[in-house]
């Protein structure tokens, strides 16, 4: 069982950054992939970016790529998404997931452990 807890949300202007962070329990944090997803409102969830087991392997989906940056500690038992160059469209209640088994995946379905979520929201 792992339990997930999201924090580092909030209201932030256009072309500014966050950072999530999502703190896991658990002695096996290690052995999960990670991934973020976010749902806006009238939308469904959807995937963000994911990160590996050992935190060597990252994949984001295209309209974040140079913008965020997935990163783990697995001695902390933390999962981060620094967000930069923020845009409106971002705004979303931004959740981690957790995937026994290592590799990354990028459906919901795919993934065992959910958090509560955190709302990121970005002023034009």
């Amino acid at each position: 069982q792992v339990q997930l807890v999201e924090s580092g949300g909030g209201l932030v202007q256009a072309g500014g950054s966050l950072r999530l962070s999502c703190a896991a329990s658990g002695r096996t944090f290690s052995s999960y992939a990670m991934g973020w997803f976010r749902q806006a409102p009238g939308k469904e969830r959807e995937f963000v970016a994911a990160i590996s087991w050992s935190g060597g392997s990252t994949y984001y989906t295209d309209s974040v790529k140079g913008r965020f940056t997935i990163s783990r500690d697995n001695a902390r038992n933390t999962v981060y998404l620094q967000m930069n160059s923020l845009k409106p469209e971002d705004t979303a209640v931004y959740y981690c997931a957790a995937r026994a088994g290592g590799a990354i995946v990028v459906h919901t379905y795919e993934y065992d452990y959910w958090g509560q979520g955190t709302q990121v929201t970005v002023s034009s």
